[in-house]
């Protein structure tokens, strides 16, 4: 069933008669409520809206458009107070594993965004920006150009949201040091190899004076295209730092002081330019301590995206690996360490749950659901100023944005109202397709519930993503773990064809409808294909190496053609080559 307000309000209270289809309705300022809040009392012959402040109008204002597109022969009279448990609830897109979307497709994300009631916009940046002087870096990426956030943050401010500049300044760096100018500013210029034997490439900048000039400016050309202050700097997962041009400094004072000193040089860069820097958390999480030294204008974004789980049932390889990207046992278990320094030195965070999606084909909605209840909660718990719910596209982007709709939604009211909210899961389809493809009976919103949770029916489970999308990839970094039989796969293979036919025969309201569809088919052949895969790899019943070849160079073409469809055609050579290598494998056999 699909609440006739979404997200459903925190008090809503029944009066006698009807709110006629033709009655007005007089607004006036409210100080009093709570910021972005307001109260529509909708009475027989009027009604009065309240409202905070220029959010607390807009959302009354959709709340009131919401009830009679409901009831257009009149609205049942009542009283609505309303306003967010979150004051920023955000929505981040990664734009740099290879997919860059075209503007038509973020015109349709703003706009979803809105009927969502998310407020704030970030697309992460590593390459794909078009910086002056930065041709070879960024010149067959398709980047955004400045013409495009121009574009981008004039209509996200016509819609109530923030846009927000983003550019990883310290870890991630990868599109940049493979580049020759640039390596002798890498802290391992010739990369890194971790305990387990995996080489990894060159990412990390080392902490100077010359990669502060280089990362400012950088920042100098990207934020004043933003009418927002705020700006995520990134500078997460700098696996690599002391094991190169940093390591005597880390052996005399620690990794986590030297991690500490270079961010607090960007940060007060930032603070010198007027800007209001974000970071992610994950390397204070691991040196608590040094919490407590960090600017009060500072925000950590606390990140984590599993679902509360307990380390000791996963397998004793998997703690290894993931243990050296600094994921601890006590940070798998639920989301609240990752918050806990922020907490105990009394420092603004946000929380930044995921939806999932990335590393796999049709996304891991179970494990997306759990993730957001726990991080909302705990973000609601201890004081979070704000909730960004990230969709990254790790190696390929293989997915399309449309699999992470139904966490977007779910988190969106979750973000919203967790009181009125949390059993929303239930209802999930119906409210995707009404909110997001505008048809209630769109049929697309139970695909994508389906295809979400085809990760979890194989009888194998991989951490950070799903086995059916591992089986298409060459020497995954963690593999899956577990055992399947030749009904499980051939099962799975049935409900994939069935899905496909559903998704065929939908009926989206929204403008992009067609293009949802093309892109959710291609992925779930992909999908299909990978199951095939799972099945051959275990010696199980499979089709020939040849029917194998064929089937995959069809879903490949489906899928070029889905990725033109919504996104810019940089990047895409890249994330079909980690798919097209299973041809060369069936072409040996």
């Amino acid at each position: 069933m699909v609440p006739p307000v979404f997200p459903i309000p925190r008090a809503l209270e029944p009066r006698p008669g009807t709110f006629g289809p033709d009655d007005p309705v007089r607004e006036e300022a409210d100080t009093a409520l709570p910021g972005q809040g307001y109260e529509l009392d909708l009475a027989p012959g009027g009604g009065r809206l309240a409202y905070a402040d220029a959010a607390g109008l807009r959302h009354g204002r959709a709340t009131l458009a919401q009830l009679r597109r409901a009831s257009p022969q009149g609205v049942p009279a009542q009283r609505i107070r309303d306003w967010p448990d979150f004051p920023v609830r955000g929505y981040m897109l990664d734009i740099s594993r290879d997919r860059v979307p075209t503007r038509a497709t973020l015109g349709h994300l703003v706009r979803r965004m809105e009927r969502l009631r998310l407020n704030h916009l970030q697309l992460y940046t590593e390459h794909t920006f078009a910086y002056p002087g930065h041709e070879l870096v960024w010149g067959h990426a398709s980047p955004l150009t400045a013409d495009d956030v121009a574009w981008l943050d004039g209509l996200c401010t016509r819609h109530g949201i923030e846009l927000a500049a983003n550019q990883n300044l310290f870890g991630h760096m990868e599109r940049w040091l493979r580049h020759e100018p640039y390596r002798h500013l890498a802290e391992t210029p010739e990369g890194w190899q971790t305990s387990f034997g995996q080489r990894m490439p060159a990412s990390v900048l080392r902490p100077c004076d010359e990669s502060l000039e280089f990362a400012l400016s950088l920042i100098d050309v990207l934020a004043p295209l933003f009418s927002s202050r705020r700006i995520n700097i990134g500078c997460d997962e700098t696996f690599e730092l002391g094991r190169g041009a940093s390591r005597e400094r880390v052996n005399q004072v620690g990794l986590g002081r030297v991690y500490l000193d270079h961010l607090q040089r960007l940060l007060a860069g930032l603070r010198e330019r007027g800007r209001e820097p974000l970071f992610w958390g994950d390397v204070v999480r691991n040196h608590p301590e040094l919490a407590r030294e960090l600017p009060a204008d500072a925000v950590g974004l606390a990140w984590h995206y599993e679902a509360p789980l307990d380390p000791d049932l996963l397998p004793e390889f998997l703690l290894t690996a993931v243990g050296e990207f600094g994921i601890t046992r006590e940070s798998l278990r639920c989301f609240e360490p990752h918050v806990r320094p922020f907490v105990t030195a009394e420092q603004p965070f946000w929380v930044c749950p995921g939806t999932s999606s990335w590393n796999t084909l049709t996304g891991r909605l179970d494990n997306a659901l759990g993730n957001l209840m726990d991080a909302t909660a705990t973000g609601r718990a201890h004081g979070a100023g704000g909730l960004l719910i990230t969709d990254w596209g790790d190696n390929g982007h293989h997915q399309p944005y449309a699999v992470s709709l139904p966490p977007l939604v779910f988190g969106a009211a979750l973000g919203w109202c967790a009181a009125t909210n949390s059993g929303i899961e239930n209802d999930l389809a119906a409210v995707v397709d009404a909110l997001a493809f505008e048809a209630p009976d769109a049929g697309l919103g139970e695909a994508l519930v389906r295809l979400g949770l085809l990760h979890g029916r194989t009888g194998l489970t991989r951490f950070n993503g799903s086995p059916i999308h591992s089986a298409l990839m060459p020497g995954p970094l963690v593999t899956a773990w577990g055992e399947s039989d030749a009904s499980t796969l051939g099962r799975l293979v049935s409900e994939i064809d069935a899905t496909v036919a559903q998704i065929e025969g939908a009926r989206p309201g929204a403008q992009d409808g067609d293009t949802i569809r093309g892109e959710l088919t291609a992925a779930a052949r992909l999908a299909r294909h990978g199951v095939w895969r799972l099945a051959r790899h275990k010696g199980l019943p499979a089709p020939s190496a040849a029917a194998l070849a064929a089937d995959l160079r069809e879903a490949a073409a489906m899928q070029r053609a889905a990725w033109l469809s919504s996104s810019r055609p940089g990047g895409l050579a890249e994330s079909m080559a980690r798919i097209e290598h299973a041809l060369a494998e069936y072409d040996a056999t």
